[in-house]
């Protein structure tokens, strides 16, 4: 037997060589760990898992009263403070959540993290599912403490395009096409920089999540001043934060509903097509979706990954805002 040059006759050809056995199984290897399939048994990624989950039910229970407290003050344009919430509350839970988990809380953020290799794709799906259940269980206490009255005036604070009235509302293309524009704005200020591993080293933890609060508030501003419909709740930025209303009230919010998750998709594609590649790295390996079949650059210890992970997550908020 020629090891070498795999010259291996067996009298079934249906065996197939120990050279090609071995070649299948290093591409097999490659691929889960470019996946991040060996991720989901560490106990790193469901600690952050759980982060997200908690952060998201956190974030929509504060946020979704927040604006509903502005919306129904007497003030003369309440309109005017809801961006200023959105702020402050953005901005409180990405510097608790970014060390621990990257603060996501958005399937928008987990997307376009996973597009630029930042996470695993077995990662950003397990977020994903955490940030879905976060909001439906933040909607659960939001729908069993809230006011009947504020919930049904307010939609239970959800992500709506049309209002009960006939003229009420946004027409749905203009809604995805502001829900695409504010999102690419929001990626293209807030996350550019979070990714920029230099520059987001340069300003700190604090500076980079006062960025990207601002980024979200501005695009909230912008979408609720532009369109001067009652109807209309503004730009959604986190399909997750849509859904659990759309549960809990059903009915109207579903009208549309496609719209708060198509939109935001669209420009993290958008974004990623455009938006230069150099730098926008993690600390340690980068997943690149575009290498999957091949595996990500470099060789990946997976045992070294989880170490990093656990023990440099202060060091993540660079790569996963």
């Amino acid at each position: 037997m020629d090891s070498v040059n795999c010259q291996v006759v067996h009298s079934d050809d249906q065996f197939p060589r120990p050279c090609q056995s071995h070649e299948v199984n290093r591409l097999v290897n490659k691929f889960l760990a470019s996946i991040g399939a060996l991720e989901i048994f560490t106990e790193e990624m469901w600690k952050a898992a759980l982060t997200e989950l908690t952060a998201t039910a956190s974030l929509v229970f504060t946020l979704t009263t927040s604006i509903i407290a502005c919306l129904d003050s007497h003030e003369v344009d309440p309109k005017l403070l809801v961006p200023f919430a959105v702020f402050t509350i953005a901005f409180l839970f990405l510097v608790v959540t970014v060390p621990l988990s990257g603060g996501h809380m958005s399937p928008v953020f987990t997307f376009i993290a996973a597009l630029k290799g930042v996470i695993t794709l077995d990662r950003a799906l397990i977020y994903i599912l955490a940030q879905c259940i976060g909001s439906i269980l933040g909607f659960l206490v939001l729908n069993y403490v809230m006011d009947p009255k504020l919930a049904d005036t307010y939609s239970l604070g959800g992500c709506a395009i049309g209002g009960k009235g006939e003229n009420s509302g946004v027409k749905p293309q203009n809604a995805l096409l502001l829900e695409f524009t504010c999102t690419f704005v929001v990626l293209f200020v807030g996350v550019t920089l979070a990714f920029d591993k230099k520059r987001s080293k340069e300003l700190g933890l604090p500076m980079v999540c006062f960025v990207v609060a601002g980024a979200m508030a501005l695009a909230v501003f912008v979408s609720i001043t532009v369109t001067g419909q009652a109807g209309y709740a503004g730009v959604g930025l986190n399909p997750a934060r849509c859904l659990g209303p759309a549960l809990f009230r059903g009915g109207s919010l579903w009208n549309g509903h496609w719209i708060f998750w198509l939109g935001p998709f669209l420009a993290c594609i958008v974004y990623f097509a455009v938006s230069p590649k150099e730098g926008l790295v993690w600390e340690d390996e980068e997943y690149d979706v575009q290498k999957l079949s091949i595996g990500p650059s470099g060789t990946i210890h997976n045992s070294t990954v989880a170490n990093d992970q656990s023990e440099h997550g202060s060091a993540r908020f660079q790569a996963q805002i």
